[in-house]
């Protein structure tokens, strides 16, 4: 992973649901580019028209909310989502995300400053978003640096894998 990820901003709404994001009825499908297909179709069904590998969601509040399973997180990471930016998100989401290496950065602010299309630019680092598109920067929250470093080695069972932080 790298610090800095660049992408299109891709605006939905708020209370995003983990059914919207990777309908129920798709559940059966196993290769990642067919679970892709699929990816936010609950929200918008021409999510894929809008939507190109490397864009970044920036969301309203609660995010990720509804069921605790991590098919949403499959999806949106198999469809190539660089990172998700919202006020807030399910707690149960969120651990989803950062076990699987999706980046979330929680903005308050974000839809006030980011428009459908926006070029974004943030740096993972620090929890800085610049919006390109509009020469300004906002401050989203930074991620500690464990959270970090698992998301950089692809999520937990990665980092765990190659024995980081279990050093004594």
């Amino acid at each position: 992973m790298q610090d800095i990820i660049q992408g299109k901003g891709i605006v939905v709404g708020k209370n995003i649901d983990t059914d919207q994001i990777y309908p129920g009825r798709y559940l059966e499908l196993v290769e990642p580019e067919d679970i892709a297909k699929h990816a936010m179709e609950g929200v918008d069904p021409n999510f894929h028209g809008r939507f190109k590998s490397g864009d970044i969601i920036v969301a309203d509040k609660n995010f990720g909310c509804g069921s605790s399973r991590e098919h949403a997180v499959i999806t949106l990471k198999a469809a190539g989502v660089a990172a998700v930016i919202a006020p807030s998100f399910a707690r149960i989401f969120y651990r989803n995300a950062i076990n699987l290496g999706l980046p979330l950065i929680t903005c308050g602010e974000i839809l006030e400053k980011v428009d459908e299309g926006d070029m974004l630019e943030i740096d993972l680092k620090i929890g800085r978003i610049n919006n390109t598109t509009k020469a300004i920067q906002i401050e989203g929250e930074k991620l500690p640096e464990f959270v970090l470093d698992m998301i950089s080695h692809g999520g937990i069972k990665q980092y765990h894998i190659k024995g980081v932080g279990t050093e004594k």
